[in-house]
C-alpha cells in the first residue's frame, strides 16, 4: 500500500514544481522492494476472491431487495446504500487492481491512478458513513417509541448526504488539496500518503478525523447506548427481550470488531506512512491493511443482511441456481453465446 521508496510517488517535490509533467509518463516502473512474483500471486488469489464474492453477495442483497416489497423498508434504504457502494467497489475498483496484480504492476496508467483513487476513497467512503448512520437510525428506532407511518424522507436524505459528504472529502485531491498516487506493491492507487508537504497532511489528518475516527465514534456511541437501553428491558421482561439481548449484542461486537478489523489498520498505516519516518512502512507490510479494506464488502452484507431478520426470513425463498449455458461460438454468423450465470428467485 504504501511505499518507502522516493520515486514510487515519482518525486513529489517534482511533481509539486511541474504538477502536469507526472502525466507525460509511463507508469510501467515499478518501486524498489516491490513485491516477488509469488507476493503478487498471492495478492491475485485475495482480491479476485474479494472482487467475486463481494460482487455476489452484494448482486444477492440487490435481488432479494428488487424481488421481496416487504424488504423496502425505510431502514433498509441504508442497507441498500451500502451494497449499492460496496458492488461498485468491486466493479469498478477491485476489478483494477486484481489484473495489475496478476501482471504485477499498474496497468492504467496516471489517469486510470487518479479515477482509481477518487472512485474507491467515495465508494468506501459511502459504505462507512451509511454504517455510521445505520447505527444510530438502529439506536434512535429501539430506545424511541414510534407508531407513526413509515417515513421514507429521512432515509433517503441520508442516503442522499452520505453521497455528497464523500464527494466533499474525495474531490479536493482532484483540485489540489492532497492527491491520488500510486500505494503499496505499485498495483493500486489512494491518497499519496507519502507527500511531505503541509497541505498533504491537513487533508490527511481531516481524512482522519471525520471520514475514519467519527464513523467509528457515532457506531461505538450508538451501540452502547443500545446495549444499555436493552439491558434496561431485559431487567423487566425476561424471555423475548432476554433472547433480543443476546441477538442484539452479538450483532454489535460483529459489527464493530469487523468494522475496526477492516479500517483501523488502514487508517493506522496511512498515519504512520504520513507521519512516520521514511520507509517505515514496507510494501509488504502495506498490503494486509489494504486487502483487509477492500474485504469490507464482502463482510458487510454478511453481517448488516443475514443477521436481518427480514432478509433472513426471505433469503431461503431466494434459490441461486447457477446454470451454466457453454459456450458456442459462431463466427460465420457472428452469433456469440457466452456462459451465463443465472440467478433464479423463486418465492
Amino acid at each position: 500500500m504504501f511505499s518507502e521508496v522516493a520515486d514510487f510517488n515519482y518525486s513529489s517535490n517534482a511533481s509539486e514544481e511541474y504538477p502536469y509533467a507526472v502525466l507525460d509518463q509511463e507508469w510501467t516502473d515499478a518501486p524498489v522492494g516491490k513485491l516477488s512474483r509469488t507476493g503478487f500471486n498471492v495478492m491475485s488469489v485475495f482480491l479476485g476472491s474479494i472482487m467475486i464474492f463481494g460482487f455476489l453477495n452484494n448482486l444477492v442483497v440487490l435481488i432479494l431487495f428488487c424481488k421481496f416489497k416487504t424488504l423496502r423498508t425505510p431502514v433498509n434504504m441504508l442497507l441498500l446504500n451500502i451494497s449499492v457502494s460496496d458492488m461498485l467497489v468491486c466493479l469498478f475498483g477491485t476489478t483494477l487492481s486484481f489484473a495489475s496484480s496478476v501482471r504485477g504492476r499498474w496497468l492504467v496508467g496516471q489517469g486510470g491512478c487518479m479515477w482509481y483513487g477518487f472512485i474507491n476513497s467515495c465508494f468506501g467512503i459511502v459504505s462507512l458513513v451509511s454504517l455510521a448512520v445505520l447505527s444510530y437510525d438502529r439506536y434512535s428506532t429501539l430506545t424511541v417509541c414510534n407508531k407513526r407511518a413509515p417515513d421514507y424522507r429521512k432515509p433517503l436524505l441520508a442516503v442522499g448526504g452520505s453521497w455528497l459528504y464523500s464527494l466533499l472529502w474525495t474531490v479536493p485531491p482532484l483540485l489540489g488539496w492532497s492527491s491520488y498516487g500510486l500505494e503499496g506493491a505499485g498495483t493500486s492507487c489512494s491518497v499519496t500518503w507519502t507527500s511531505q508537504t503541509p497541505q498533504s497532511h491537513s487533508y490527511i489528518i481531516c481524512l482522519f478525523i471525520f471520514c475514519l475516527a467519527l464513523p467509528v465514534l457515532v457506531m461505538v456511541y450508538c451501540y452502547g447506548r443500545l446495549m444499555y437501553a436493552v439491558k434496561q428491558v431485559g431487567k423487566i421482561r425476561k424471555t423475548a427481550a432476554r433472547r433480543r439481548e443476546y441477538h442484539i449484542l452479538f450483532m454489535v461486537i460483529t459489527t464493530v470488531v469487523c468494522y475496526l478489523l477492516c479500517w483501523m489498520p488502514y487508517g493506522v498505516v496511512a498515519l504512520m506512512a504520513t507521519f512516520g519516518r521514511p520507509g517505515i512502512i514496507t510494501p509488504i507490510a502495506s498490503v494486509v491493511p489494504s486487502i483487509l479494506a477492500k474485504s469490507s464488502t464482502v463482510i458487510n452484507p454478511l453481517i448488516y443482511i443475514l443477521m436481518n431478520k427480514q432478509v433472513s426470513q426471505a433469503l431461503p425463498l431466494c434459490f441461486c441456481l447457477w446454470c451454466i449455458m457453454g459456450v458456442a461460438v459462431f463466427t460465420d454468423s457472428k452469433i456469440f453465446v457466452f456462459n451465463l450465470i443465472a440467478c433464479f428467485c423463486l418465492a
